[in-house]
């Protein structure tokens, strides 16, 4: 996958500045930044899209992305993960036990963590709405991590366990 670290676009959300890099044509990385973090790039009309739709997912009005997603950077178990993880709609969660089981892996829930935790399109490909046993929240790699999480779980009106 070609991906330039200055094709993105970089905008301001409740969780923090989000970036949203490009590589073939297609959204290939979603980055809640650093503090201190580049927030200039060269856009495109995709990245216009894709910002203009997460803009719309926090503000409550979209439940559904429809920009072209590039998952091709990771293992074909990564992949499979991230694909489940697509299947999850807004407002819905899954334990890690569940993705493993329906990508054919039942034994593998915690390979299925380290592959959530790599998801490269957070917000997009919803990780945040994956669980651990019995609803309690676990990790988040993105932004400052499980406080991300819960606010995320909170727009989409998911309750969880601590």
């Amino acid at each position: 996958m070609k991906l330039t670290k200055d094709t993105f676009i970089a905008f301001k959300s409740p969780i923090g500045i989000i970036r949203i890099f490009e590589g073939n044509g297609k959204v290939a990385a979603i980055d809640i930044a650093a503090p201190g973090a580049k927030v200039t790039g060269n856009s495109s009309a995709l990245l216009k899209t894709a910002q203009k739709e997460l803009e719309a997912y926090f503000e409550g009005k979209l439940t559904k992305f429809t920009f072209p997603m590039d998952i091709s950077c990771g293992t074909e178990f990564q992949r499979s993960v991230w694909k489940e993880i697509q299947k999850i709609n807004f407002g819905q969660v899954k334990t890690y036990a569940e993705i493993a089981k329906a990508i054919g892996k039942p034994l593998a829930a915690r390979a299925v963590g380290g592959a959530v935790g790599s998801n490269p399109i957070p917000l997009a490909i919803g990780c945040h709405r994956v669980l651990g046993a019995s609803g309690k929240i676990t990790g988040y790699s993105g932004g400052k991590g499980l406080p991300t999480k819960r606010v995320l779980l909170a727009l989409e009106g998911i309750a969880s366990k601590e």
